[in-house]
């Protein structure tokens, strides 16, 4: 039983006209216009294979393909379809198509499996709107609660709990979609690398044994704002190059004292007045800090507070530090796991075992169930760009891998 690549594509390019930037890459934000033809889209199709459809408080969608023992726990199958700004067609997507492909494979063969599948698709798992990722997943994990989305607010103020509720949602609701252990059997997802290990080696799969945890932190740098011209160099108190020697420090620390796989990212600054002839009065910058192991983010935020009080006694300047968010490393169940490689086997091309860098929302579900990965390459490791870029051969490949899975979970 094969999947079917042309349609698999075809998915995929329907998906990408829904699109807020046509001329540059995709942009698609949960509740969006564009988020609402997306989802049009992919309800149509599961209605087609007389799928019922569950939309929760904030928009996470599931769509069983019912199995022939409706009192077993559904296996999960999918991803999210939500985009950075300027992003690229495949993240996240492929994930969402490959399940479709999944149960319409299943459903053109008559193949009832013995469990229930459910198409999964999160909302705001990019983080686009809010600064925090994977708002839906995390809902369903039970870790944001409605005054959690009240608190969630764009860079105009509007939040998540008002924009869900303008989308036609019920957030005032949200508890009642959390999950409690065994709730759900198994959530896989099928994800494109988003690095560059699977294209370099030039392997098809890669099987994900662990998902970085994450620590997102906003630093902000006061000091002392005046005239660009009349302020002599030696008696300026300068935000702007404190923030600058802090930076590179960063990067000091994630390159060569932290753990093999840490890796840390200034990804956002600003600048206040931020004017050509006025030296700054506060900077702030955000750090992406990222490892597998928990140790890892650890030592790197003890090491970040220690350059921090280093540069602010140099510079003459105040530095604090604020967390905005904090996810732990995950490491994948070994059944779910084990059924992957089984199935990947089963393709006939090589594999490997791999950490996931990139957060996914199979994470969040940890702690509710067993969970598991599988990734396709990304070429040149590019993603989060228009130039993110999967061979469909290459997704065909994963899709195969997944509904190989899937039928082992589901017997």
């Amino acid at each position: 039983m094969q999947v079917n690549q042309e349609r698999i594509m075809g998915h995929i390019d329907a998906l990408s006209h829904f699109n807020a930037t046509p001329d540059a890459g995709i942009t698609r934000f949960s509740y969006s216009p564009q988020d609402a033809q997306a989802r049009a889209y992919l309800m149509d199709r599961f209605t087609d294979l007389a799928m019922p459809i569950h939309v929760d408080p904030v928009g996470n969608v599931r769509a069983r393909y019912a199995g022939s023992d409706p009192s077993l726990p559904p296996l999960w199958i999918g991803s999210h379809i939500d985009s950075v700004r300027n992003g690229g067609m495949y993240d996240g997507v492929v994930g969402v198509v490959g399940a479709l492909e999944v149960v319409s494979t299943l459903f053109e063969n008559e193949i009832r499996p013995r469990r229930s599948i459910e198409v999964v698709f999160f909302s705001e798992e990019e983080g686009s709107n809010f600064g925090t990722t994977m708002v839906g997943s995390k809902c369903l994990a039970g870790k944001l609660d409605f005054t959690g989305l009240e608190r969630l607010q764009t860079e105009s103020g509007a939040s998540c709990a008002r924009m869900a509720a303008d989308f036609g949602l019920h957030p005032e609701d949200v508890l009642s979609c959390r999950l409690t252990p065994g709730m759900v059997d198994a959530m896989l997802e099928l994800h494109i690398e988003q690095g560059i290990v699977l294209d370099r080696k030039n392997v098809k799969l890669g099987i994900v044994q662990a998902i970085a945890g994450m620590c997102t932190v906003r630093v902000t740098v006061s000091g002392e704002s005046n005239h660009a011209g009349a302020t002599p160099m030696n008696m300026r108190h300068d935000p702007m190059t404190a923030a600058a020697r802090l930076i590179l420090k960063i990067r000091d620390i994630a390159a060569g004292q932290c753990l093999p796989d840490t890796v840390a990212t200034v990804g956002e600054i600003s600048c206040t007045p931020n004017m050509p002839n006025v030296i700054p009065g506060e900077v702030s910058f955000t750090v992406d800090i990222r490892d597998v192991k928990e140790t890892g983010i650890d030592r790197a935020l003890a090491l970040l507070e220690q350059a921090m009080a280093e540069v602010s006694d140099e510079s003459g300047v105040q530095i604090s530090l604020e967390t905005i968010g904090r996810s732990s490393p995950v490491v994948l169940s070994d059944r779910v796991v084990s059924a992957v490689r089984d199935a990947a086997a089963a393709c006939g091309v090589p594999y490997i075992d791999m950490n996931s860098g990139a957060v996914h929302d199979a994470a969040m579900l940890a702690g509710v169930t067993d969970v598991g990965m599988i990734f396709v390459p990304s070429a040149d490791g590019r993603s989060h760009t228009p130039e993110e870029y999967t061979a469909p051969e290459d997704i065909a490949l994963g899709c195969q891998a997944l509904l190989n899975a899937a039928i082992a979970l589901t017997r």
